[in-house]
């Protein structure tokens, strides 16, 4: 069906369309042209009408020109041009001749586009919804990922719709989950492995510890004596001479006893001061009788690490110890040349909350790990999904070496043009559909997809949690409970004789 014709002047990438039809913005097009079929999709309409001016400002003269002049409306619009539908959608080298036709793409055309080798089925289009729209696994699992929408607009569904397919890879899934909305999931792929947020602290970098334990940077003295008694307790450890196998408190105890040989020394205090602060403060996060967690990860699962008990500092080391322990581990049998370990020990993390655990204007541990896996990650196996409501607050670098999007309804412009500064392949066209966009329905880019696409997200049924309370049912059932227990108490003494 012809939905248009080329006017104007035209470009490699854009063309601009006169239509006497209403197409939609998301449809597919071809234009045919130069002995070559060529791929584009609506990116932008308008409506309007010559004789209906924004220069008129006498109402009655509108009101006439409106009685006669309607067939002098017209619709304007602009096609992306997607590539030659016949040499691998690569882009022609010869803009589309002014006066061509634009016709609606036919749905066997697209069908064969969103074939895969490694599908990841998320939707279908919104425009066309006998057309599946598939994505290709391995730009995922290697080249990362983010999910951005505003709350409420189908994030938290679009990423249990993720994990259910990467589940039928048997891929290993490692979710930090800041609210718990996984660890009761029900994935018709695969199952769910709930991880406690605990570490072990002899697991734990020198590094790690000593930020935990707050000695700061220029404290040299303090972190000399810490360093000998935590290499003195690695020892006692790995000698088996230890006598508990709390690892902090065995370094308390090794400089109690320095603090003792040299006179009560006020440095050694002040650190024993900040290690018997720091078990109090992490209690909840230290597990001496755990292995290291990495170990606990499950391949062919949703490995769930509930974190919605724990508060934003607990998370943020808990993320950057998992992080830089899986980074490691990889970085080591890379270098051992050993590809089947480092195919085994490949993991597709996934960050809820990304702007707390990644923020843009502010410096944390969490942070740049993500950084570090965003960037070297896809060397050594380890994908990454950054999931957020809030874009603009996550961290910039990051956010750039996510090369694929799914992005879902965004209304504020500062949220818009975050994204939009990270992502190559969205144009402003694309942003200005955004605010536009229903729950459930997204803009899917990169290399994970032939094509940018509009995607109506599949309704995920195994999820728990996740959607908002209803809070005004749940309070006028309370009242209704209430008011049946009290006329139940009322006849219950009536029954025994009282009289009211």
């Amino acid at each position: 069906m012809v939905v248009g014709i080329c006017v104007g002047e035209t470009s490699l990438t854009e063309v601009t369309f006169i239509s006497d039809k209403m197409p939609k913005v998301g449809e597919y097009v071809t234009m045919e042209y130069d002995g070559r079929t060529v791929l584009g999709m609506i990116e932008n309409l308008i409506r309007g009408n010559d004789a209906l001016n924004v220069d008129i400002n006498d109402f009655k003269a509108i009101q006439k020109i409106s009685r006669i002049g309607v067939e002098d409306n017209y619709i304007k619009g602009k096609v992306k041009i997607l590539g030659d539908v016949n040499d691998n959608l690569k882009l022609p080298r010869t803009p589309v001749l002014p006066g061509t036709e634009i016709s609606l793409a036919d749905g066997d055309l697209l069908k064969e586009i969103f074939k895969i080798k490694n599908p990841i089925k998320l939707g279908c289009l919104v425009n066309q919804q006998d057309v599946e729209v598939n994505v290709d696994a391995n730009p995922i699992l290697s080249r990362h990922l983010a999910i951005l929408a505003m709350t409420g607009a189908g994030k938290s569904n679009t990423v249990s719709v993720l994990i259910d397919q990467l589940l039928g890879y048997k891929v290993p899934i490692f979710v930090f989950d800041m609210h718990g909305e996984y660890k009761k999931a029900q994935f018709p792929n695969g199952e769910v492995n709930v991880i406690k947020p605990k570490i072990n602290p002899r697991y734990m970098t020198f590094n790690e510890i000593k930020k935990l334990v707050n000695i700061p940077s220029n404290g040299y003295i303090q972190e000399r004596h810490f360093r000998k008694a935590f290499n003195e307790a690695r020892k006692r450890i790995e000698d088996g001479v230890a006598h508990t196998n709390n690892f902090l408190q065995i370094i308390h105890d090794i400089l109690e006893i320095s603090s003792k040989e040299e006179g009560s020394d006020k440095q050694i205090v002040d650190v024993m001061n900040k290690i018997d602060d720091s078990m109090d403060r992490y209690s909840n996060l230290f597990d001496q009788n755990i292995g290291n967690i990495l170990s606990g990860i499950k391949m062919g699962y949703a490995n769930v690490l509930d974190l919605s008990q724990v508060d934003e500092s607990v998370a943020s080391v808990l993320v950057s110890h998992i992080l830089r322990n899986s980074l490691n581990r990889s970085k080591k049998a890379a270098n051992a040349g050993d590809k089947k370990e480092l195919l085994d020990n490949s993991v597709f993390f996934i960050l809820e909350e990304a702007h707390i655990l990644a923020p843009n204007r502010r410096d944390s541990d969490s942070k740049r790990w993500i950084q570090r896996v965003a960037r070297e990650g896809r060397k050594f196996g380890l994908g990454l999904c950054l999931v957020s409501q809030s874009p603009k607050t996550v961290d910039h670098d990051a956010l750039s070496q996510m090369n694929n999007m799914i992005i879902l309804r965004l209304v504020e412009p500062e949220d818009q043009r975050h994204v939009q500064s990270a992502s190559e392949s969205l144009s402003q066209d694309l942003i200005n559909q955004l605010p536009s966009l229903n729950v459930g329905e997204a803009i899917v880019l990169g290399l994970m997809s032939r094509i940018p696409t509009l995607v109506k997200i599949d309704e995920f049924k195994g999820r728990n949690h996740g959607d908002d309370m209803d809070i005004v049912s749940h309070f006028a059932v309370s009242l209704k409970k209430q008011e049946k227990e009290l006329e139940d108490e009322e006849n219950e003494l009536l029954d025994m004789g009282y009289d009211y």
